[in-house]
This record gives C-alpha cells, sequence and structure tokens, in this order.
C-alpha cells in the first residue's frame, strides 16, 4: 500500500487526493470508482467496477442504449435463423485492435471459443449454449447454438462479447497488459491507485470521444469520492451515498445524476462450495430462511439509505418486465427463532459474514448485525477488500458474504449464473434440479409470455431454498462537475464515455 492509500485510509473523509491527480487538463477525464476493478481479462473479471474500465477499453459484438434496447457494436447487424439456433453476424471492416492486430471474423471465432474455453472463464455458463462458431468470410460469424437462447444475444453486450487481441490475449500475463479494440488503450495500473488509459487514435470511431486520457480512480469512501469531487480533483464519480445527494444538490458547481438500476445487493450462503463443514448450519435451508427472516429490509433501507432505495426479495429489480410480484416479507424474529429451533439449533449461533471494506457496507453490516442477533445470530463482520471477498467467495473461503449484482436488461444475466446448479457465479453452490429446469426452459423461448411463468416459478421456490438473501435494489447515483456535458445515466450503471465532453 502507498504511504498516501494509508493516510486515506487513517483520515478517511479528511483526506484528499489532492497533487497525486494530475493538473486539471481540458484532454483528461477523471472518474471516481468505489473500489478498484479485479484484473482486467474480460473472461475472467467479475467485478462492477471492471466494466467502467472495459467500456472504455473493450469494443463488444454488440452494445445497449440507454433504454436497455440492444444496438450495434463490432458487428454491424445480425439475423437469426428460423428456428433460433443460428445467429449470423456481419462485422464491421476496417477496425483494428490496439496493437495493430486486425479484428475480422477470425479475432471473434477466437474471442467466442477462449470465453467457452479458458480455464477460470467466468463466462462459460453465460454463453454455453455456443455449440461453435464458424468463420463464413472475413466479415461475418455464424455462431451455432445447442438449444435458441433468448439471452445470448443481451449476454454478447458485455464482457462475453468483449474483443481482444488474439496474440496479447495468448499471453499468460494479459490481465496486466490488456489489448482490445476499444476507443481507449491501456496505459498504466498502480493497484488500489489509478488505471490509466489514453486515446486510440486509430479507433473506428474516434469523432464521438474527445479526451486524451481517462484516469479511473478506486476510492472506496463515497464520502472521500465526493470531497475529491468537490476540489476539482474528479470530474466524475458513480456511486454517490443516499447521505451525500443533498450535498451534491446544494452545490452551484456540482450536478446529480441518477436512474433506477438493475442490480441488486444481498447475502450469498455458502451451502457447499470449498471446505464447508459437513454440520454447517447453512447447509439447512431453515436456518438460512430464518436469517432471512430476521432482517427488516425496510429499516436497513431508511437507517443507511435515507429511503432511497428498494427492499428486494429477488434478482429482477422493479424496472425489470420480469419483475415478479411477491411481497418481501416483514420482518418475523419468533418465526426466525422457530425456524431455527426446528433445525436443531440452539442459540446464539456464531456466523461470519464477509463485508467489503467502505464505509456504507460496514454500516449495513452494523444493521444486520444488530438485527439479527435479536432472533439467536451473534454476527461477525470480517472486513476485507472487494476484490478479495470475491476470490474468497469464489474459492469457497466463506460463511456468508454481503456482495451483490450490478444486474442485466435479460433477466437470465441477473439469475441464471448464481442460480444454476452449473452456473460459474453460483459461489454457494446451490442446487435444485427444477430450478434449473426452469432456468433452461426460461432460456430457451425468446417469447417474454411463456418466459416470465418460468420466472415467476424461481423467484417463487428460492424464497423457501433461499441461496441469496436479496436486500435491496440500488439506484445509480452519479455526481458530476458542472463542466462534464452530455453525461447520460444508464440503468446498468456504466459510464459510457461516447459524446462527453468538459466544456471549457
Amino acid at each position: 500500500m502507498t504511504m498516501r492509500n494509508s493516510l486515506l485510509t487513517v483520515l478517511g473523509s479528511v483526506m484528499l487526493l489532492g497533487a497525486a491527480v494530475p493538473a486539471h487538463a481540458e484532454s483528461v477525464l477523471r472518474i471516481g470508482l468505489g473500489a478498484d476493478p479485479d484484473m482486467l481479462d474480460p473472461h475472467l473479471a467479475r467485478t462492477y467496477y471492471g466494466r467502467f474500465v472495459f467500456a472504455s477499453l473493450c469494443d463488444r459484438l454488440v452494445d445497449v442504449d440507454e433504454n436497455l434496447k440492444v444496438v450495434p457494436g463490432l458487428a454491424k447487424n445480425w439475423s437469426w435463423s428460423d428456428d433460433n439456433k443460428t445467429l449470423t453476424m456481419n462485422l464491421r471492416e476496417g477496425v483494428t485492435f490496439h496493437d495493430g492486430e486486425k479484428f475480422d471474423a477470425e479475432a471473434a471465432k477466437y474471442n467466442l471459443d477462449r470465453a467457452l474455453t479458458l480455464k477460470g472463464s467466468l463466462r462459460k455458463s453465460e454463453i454455453s449454449s455456443i455449440e461453435s462458431v464458424e468463420v463464413k468470410s472475413p466479415t461475418q460469424i455464424a455462431i451455432h447454438l445447442k438449444t435458441p437462447d433468448a439471452a445470448l444475444l443481451m449476454q454478447l453486450t458485455d464482457r462475453a462479447g468483449a474483443m481482444m487481441a488474439p496474440e496479447a490475449a495468448a499471453k499468460p500475463d494479459f490481465a496486466a497488459h490488456p489489448v482490445c479494440s476499444g476507443p481507449y488503450k491501456f496505459d498504466s495500473r498502480v493497484s488500489q491507485d489509478r488505471i490509466v488509459l489514453s486515446r486510440f487514435d486509430n479507433y473506428w470511431n474516434k469523432g464521438a470521444y474527445h479526451f486524451d486520457k481517462i484516469i479511473y480512480l478506486p476510492i472506496p469512501d463515497a464520502s472521500v469520492r465526493l470531497a475529491n469531487l468537490r476540489a476539482g480533483d474528479l470530474d466524475l464519480t458513480e456511486g454517490v451515498a443516499a447521505s451525500d445527494v443533498k450535498t451534491v444538490e446544494a452545490d452551484s458547481k456540482l450536478m446529480l445524476s441518477k436512474v433506477t438500476g438493475l442490480g441488486y445487493q444481498g447475502i450469498t450462503f455458502n451451502i457447499n462450495n470449498g471446505k464447508v463443514p459437513a454440520n454447517d448450519p447453512f447447509k439447512d435451508a431453515r436456518v438460512r430462511e430464518a436469517f432471512s427472516l430476521a432482517i427488516d429490509r425496510d429499516a436497513l433501507n431508511q437507517v443507511v439509505f435515507e429511503g432511497l432505495y428498494t427492499p428486494a426479495n429477488q434478482a429482477f429489480s422493479p424496472v425489470s418486465p420480469y419483475h415478479v410480484n411477491v411481497p418481501v416479507p416483514a420482518r418475523d424474529v419468533e418465526k426466525s427463532k422457530t425456524l431455527l429451533k426446528a433445525a436443531g439449533i440452539n442459540a446464539p449461533l456464531n456466523v461470519n459474514l464477509l463485508v467489503p471494506n467502505n464505509p456504507t457496507s460496514q454500516q449495513v453490516g452494523q444493521v444486520l448485525q444488530a438485527m439479527v442477533a435479536e432472533a439467536g445470530f451473534n454476527l461477525n463482520l470480517q472486513m476485507t477488500e472487494f476484490a478479495t471477498l470475491l476470490d474468497r467467495q469464489q474459492s469457497g473461503d466463506y460463511q456468508l458474504s454481503f456482495s451483490g449484482w450490478s444486474g442485466r436488461p435479460d433477466p437470465d444475466g441477473s439469475i441464471y449464473g448464481f442460480i444454476n446448479s452449473k452456473g460459474n457465479l453460483n459461489d454457494g453452490r446451490y442446487s435444485n434440479a427444477q430450478v434449473d429446469e426452469w432456468l433452461t426452459q426460461a432460456r430457451l423461448n425468446t417469447d417474454p409470455a411463456a418466459r416470465q411463468p418460468l420466472y415467476d416459478k424461481v423467484v417463487k421456490q428460492l424464497q423457501t431454498d433461499m441461496p441469496i438473501a436479496y436486500l435491496y435494489f440500488e439506484p445509480r447515483i452519479f455526481g458530476l462537475n458542472k463542466s462534464v456535458q452530455g453525461f447520460k445515466p444508464y440503468p446498468d450503471g456504466i459510464v459510457r464515455l461516447a459524446g462527453l465532453t468538459l466544456a471549457k
């Protein structure tokens, strides 16, 4: 850890980045992030914050607009076969990667094959319907599917569809020196400090981008991020704390921009991942349900988020057409105690919860600690850096973990990877064959009227199986200097840089 980061940790909101950030220049945009991204390899990455960097670094085959509709990316257009089992894509011509390699159909095939076969790829379950990728011509690929997959196109708008330079991606240190074809290329990274991207002069749509450098600055404390924004050391920050909204609105130099998000926060229970003791109480669904029932989600929202967040009991945000109308259960301490007793648990039950080391998450953890204590849970908070938390969650080195998902426009992207028994993000190793079947059937059908009842069944089943105790849906709240022009908030929370300028 650098000396400045040590001071940031010690001094909290008093400390500003000050001289550590380059002097303001019109051609530099500085963006505050809530945590340091994990590895900069789209196939291995899993943090929300990494998606901000990938949005500038790596073009995808397709993208989404601010209304979450799929729009062209490196694929100019596409079409489906009559049986919905072949997706044909026509690719842009004249596109090059940052290292000069040519983007073509062979490169697109390489990337999709890599996502499906690379050891540790977190994209496998997202695009597992792909049987093979065929190069039809230098500018056309045909993606052949095992079964129809209503979610595939939307998955290709994110990391599964990110295009990397094949020669560079074959190297073992790719994540330290990522090479893609986006509007900005990788310049440098200092862990826990900054990621710097610089303009790619050969970008196919260069005219839409107006900065010479983009600097992403991870600052876990939202109050410190805001202090840096107010001091002029950041131009834009994501994740403005609910308690800071009025401060931003009252500052004549700043603007607030917000949109209802697709993402949720929740608690993942380790049911069967890693070296879970055979007698771990959370293997019993009754204990998981008891823990969830001990939480007052409305009170949590009021205490920590000033009523700006929405209590949750599922993966689908209210802005999703697939949101299931199942009431969020009221807190019921007596039923919680009864469930614990039925499961043979003698209170108090000692529980370890991984919590990201930022003040907001810590506050949520402390509120949960007080609530569940009344039902007989003695909750120990294990504060840890976010990327470390995800590593521990993935390897099974945890009991309970406080984490979430930024959400996807297609419902499959917010639930399949976490709940399906073969899902790459199923860190609790929850398994229910009937739920697997419903999720698979929902992928096979492109008709929303046929998919909705299947997701209804999944959400209702998860109320008792409780592999994840969903807590709340997050609004996406941005603070920006008024000199930043052309910013549009997207429900997925990712900052897109096309059209952004700084007023002179």
